[in-house]
C-alpha cells in the first residue's frame, strides 16, 4: 500500500515490482493476491512503515506450526490440496524447460507469472491451510522472507535436523525465506520446515512474498 499525491491510499499491483522512491506500507488483508516480486530489504521497509517488522525464523515457524508444533499447519502429515503447493512449474510451462535460457528480469520477474490463472491464490483462499490459531497461507502460495541471515551456525543447524532437503548453494549474509510457494512440495524441507538459503537479501522474483510480525506489549501489573 502506498499513497498518491493527494494522500489517498493506493494498493500496489501484486504482480509488479515495488517502484523506486515510493514508500510502501504492508497490509494483511483477506481475499487479495499477496505481494510478490519483493526483496527482503523492501519487505522489511514495508513492515517497518506499518509499525511491524519481518518475523524471525523462530517466530515464523511458531506461527506456522501452531501450539502443537505440527510439521504442517493443519497436522503432522502432508495432505494433498490443503495448501496451495505442488502445482506445475510455471517458468517451464511459460518459457520452456531449458533453465539456462531463463533471464532474471525477463523471466523470473515477469509480471505475467503471477497473473496466470490457477497458480497464485488469494489470501485465505485455501481455508484448510491454517493451524488452530487460524494463521493462513504459511505453506505454499508464496515463499516468505524472514529477518534472519545465513551464517555457519545456521547451515550446521539445518544439516543436523532430521529433515531431508536438496543441497542449496549458500554463503554468509544470504537472506532466508520459508514455506515454499505454489510450485514446490518438500524440496527444501516439509511444510513449515521448508527453508531456502540460496539468495542474497536484495533478490526478488515471482515466487517470493513476506509476512510481518509485531511484539505484543507485556501487560502492566496493577499499581505499576
Amino acid at each position: 500500500m502506498s499513497r498518491d499525491d493527494a494522500g489517498t491510499e493506493v494498493a500496489h499491483p501484486h504482480f509488479e515490482r515495488p517502484a523506486a522512491g515510493v514508500i510502501y506500507e504492508a497490509r494483511s488483508v483477506p481475499g487479495v493476491f499477496p505481494q510478490a516480486y519483493i526483496s527482503r530489504v523492501e519487505a522489511a521497509a514495508a513492515c517497518k512503515q506499518a509499525g511491524k517488522r519481518l518475523c524471525s525464523m523462530g517466530e515464523w515457524q511458531r506461527g506456522c506450526q501452531g501450539r502443537r508444533w505440527w510439521t504442517w499447519p493443519y497436522g503432522p502429515q502432508a495432505r494433498a490440496g490443503k495448501c496451495n503447493n505442488a502445482k506445475p512449474h510455471l517458468l517451464s510451462s511459460m518459457y520452456g524447460s531449458n533453465g539456462q535460457a531463463w533471464k532474471y528480469d525477463e523471466h523470473f520477474n515477469s509480471p505475467a507469472l503471477d497473473q496466470e490463472p490457477g497458480f497464485l491464490a488469494k489470501t485465505g483462499e485455501y481455508d484448510g491451510c491454517a493451524n488452530e490459531e487460524r494463521i493462513y497461507d504459511m505453506v505454499g502460495n508464496l515463499h516468505e522472507w524472514v529477518r534472519d541471515s545465513v551464517d555457519d551456525a545456521l547451515v550446521e543447524k539445518l544439516a543436523q535436523e532430521d529433515v531431508e532437503r536438496k543441497p542449496q548453494p549458500s554463503r554468509t549474509g544470504n537472506g532466508i525465506f520459508m514455506g515454499g510457494f505454489f510450485s514446490t512440495t518438500s524440496e527444501h524441507g516439509p511444510g513449515c520446515k521448508f527453508t531456502t538459503i540460496a539468495h542474497e537479501p536484495t533478490y526478488h522474483d515471482y515466487s517470493i512474498g513476506f509476512r510481518c510480525c509485531r511484539s505484543i506489549p507485556k501487560a502492566k501489573r496493577p499499581g505499576k
